[in-house]
């Protein structure tokens, strides 16, 4: 014998259910990519750290960094100009220390002494 139709409360709960359970499933697998890119990415963070203290980041050639001006150029993107990494190397000028400081009004940030000036 063929059995009853549903009753619509319980296909409404039924439909509920999947509904509950596919949210479930979804956020679920969200949070599985998410630690997933995350453990990726302090692996990375892990290497970084390691070639810019040895030094082994390696500058890039200047022919890759040709092709990309020219492909940035032919689309009408911006170029910027990047210093080369010869010159990124290079160290700082030294300059001279700045004389320390023996005024009192230089360094009074107290209300009370600005409300007196103004």
């Amino acid at each position: 014998m063929p059995s009853e139709p549903e009753s619509a409360t319980a296909a409404f709960t039924r439909a509920g259910q999947d509904a509950v359970t596919y949210a479930r499933r979804v956020a679920g697998t969200a949070l599985a990519r998410n630690e997933r890119h995350r453990s990726e990415n302090r692996e990375l963070l892990k290497q970084f750290g390691r070639q810019r203290l040895s030094g082994g980041a390696e500058p890039v050639p200047s022919v890759l960094r040709g092709a990309a001006q020219r492909f940035r150029a032919a689309r009408g993107l911006p170029v910027p100009e990047v210093p080369s990494a010869a010159e990124l190397a290079e160290p700082a000028p030294n300059s001279a220390p700045r004389p320390p400081r023996t005024s009192e009004d230089d360094e009074d940030f107290s209300q009370l002494r600005i409300m007196r000036q103004a």
